[in-house]
């Protein structure tokens, strides 16, 4: 299995006020990870949406194990842990720059039909994309 792995810098528009990361900036570095997902299948977002098909999340779990602050950076490795024909299970550990766990995420999603937002069934083909990706 292939792990997704992004490193991100922490800036100081993403610290709140408690002075440690906002949490809608896991959801970013999230959405980053998925992104990549997609590029990295060769299916990136313009070309699905091109081609009718939009990926949509339906549920997010988070459990933030310890803040993160300024001049700290971040590793994210992802990847997917259930695929089945119609949606997807990805997971998500993220690490500071000392490799201590900061967070364990999880999201599902799913491909939907682009004009009806109805849920639409991976193909094999299509499947076959994210093969490499899944594992633990």
């Amino acid at each position: 299995m292939a792990k997704i792995v992004l490193e991100f810098a922490i800036y100081t528009y993403q610290i709140d006020f408690l002075r440690h990361v906002s949490n809608i900036v896991y959801l970013q570095w999230m959405e980053a990870g998925r992104a990549k997902l997609l590029e990295l299948a060769g299916i990136p977002i313009h070309m699905a949406v091109e081609n009718g098909i939009a990926p949509v999340l339906v549920e997010t779990q988070i459990c933030y194990k310890r803040p993160l602050v300024m001049g700290e950076s971040i590793r994210l490795e992802m990847w997917i842990s259930e695929l089945r024909s119609a949606s997807a299970w990805l997971e998500f550990r993220i690490y500071n720059d000392r490799g201590d766990l900061a967070a364990t995420a999880k999201q599902r999603g799913m491909f939907v039909d682009a004009e009806t937002m109805r849920p639409k069934r991976m193909a094999l083909d299509l499947a076959a994309h994210f093969a490499p990706f899944v594992g633990e």
